[in-house]
């Protein structure tokens, strides 16, 4: 049995069209849907994540702004930039680029941008909405995951469900979802005791992890849904995940590939949070009696 792929691209290309026709309707109104991206250091995957969000912005009708700075910009300065974008009401999300430079308490700066501003969902009010199922902007990779399962028909409720990984950015907040969504969820990370006695129970594995081959066919469950979020490279440079996708591809039922498989969603998923910030924006504008 080999594995369906669930395509992150053409998934991807269903929802940015979408968010195209949603932008140009806003647009109309006189509300252009803007992002701000800040970028610190010369990180070069950093540069490179940057650019393919601006991209994705300029073709989808969404005005974006890229503020580049030096690795020995200051924490006040960053902070300042931060505090006239949460006032700039053409801005409609502020996304700080992760990881920031160590002089730089990254918490600090994304607990600085507005929630109403936080397109990342990292916000400790939206993490706190995740947390109790009134989310507002959900963090964009587990948000793309969702959706990738939600297209491919993958039964949620009831499921059993293994996270590998428990980052703020995807671990937790991917755990949090499946939970919301009817699943029994386990946890695993770099502590945990015999990795495999989990995931061979799984009927939904997500690794994200950040090592390769760390869920391996010998690990997987026959026809269970494998979620890779990791970006790693191999021995030869070439872009692979946290999964042995050639043998386990062999045991799952269903199994998404990297690249052109989570990854573009996240950025999908980034323009689908611009574009609800903008709407909400413009819905406060507008008299109650319309709104």
């Amino acid at each position: 049995m080999t594995a369906t792929l669930i395509n992150g691209n053409a998934l991807s290309k269903i929802i940015r069209a979408d968010v195209a026709a949603r932008a140009a309707a806003l647009a109309q109104q006189g509300c252009r849907p803007g992002l701000a991206v800040l970028l610190v250091g010369d990180d070069p995957a950093s540069a490179v994540y940057v650019r393919n969000k601006i991209k994705a912005c300029e073709e989808h009708g969404l005005h974006s702004s890229c503020d580049r700075y030096p690795a020995d910009l200051s924490e006040a300065e960053l902070l300042a930039r931060i505090d006239a974008l949460n006032r700039d009401p053409a801005i409609h999300g502020i996304l700080v680029q992760l990881p920031l430079p160590a002089h730089i308490n990254s918490h600090k700066v994304i607990e600085a941008i507005a929630a109403a501003k936080d397109v990342d969902g990292f916000h400790i009010a939206n993490a706190g909405a995740l947390l109790t199922g009134r989310p507002s902007f959900r963090p964009c990779t587990p948000y793309g995951v969702m959706m990738m399962l939600q297209a491919a028909k993958i039964p949620l409720s009831g499921a059993s469900a293994v996270v590998i990984g428990r980052s703020n950015i995807v671990g937790k907040p991917m755990a949090l979802l499946l939970l919301e969504a009817g699943a029994t969820v386990t946890i695993c990370h770099s502590k945990t005791r015999d990795l495999a006695s989990y995931t061979r129970a799984a009927d939904i594995v997500v690794a994200a992890a950040g090592q390769r081959n760390v869920l391996r066919a010998d690990m997987v469950k026959p026809g269970a849904t494998v979620i890779d979020v990791g970006m790693n490279r191999d021995e030869t440079g070439k872009l692979c995940g946290d999964v042995d996708f050639e043998s386990v591809k062999e045991v799952a039922g269903h199994i998404t590939p990297v690249p052109g498989g989570v990854g573009p969603m996240t950025i999908t998923m980034l323009l689908v949070n611009t574009l609800t910030a903008a709407e909400q924006a413009y819905a406060q504008r507008l008299p109650s009696h319309i709104a």
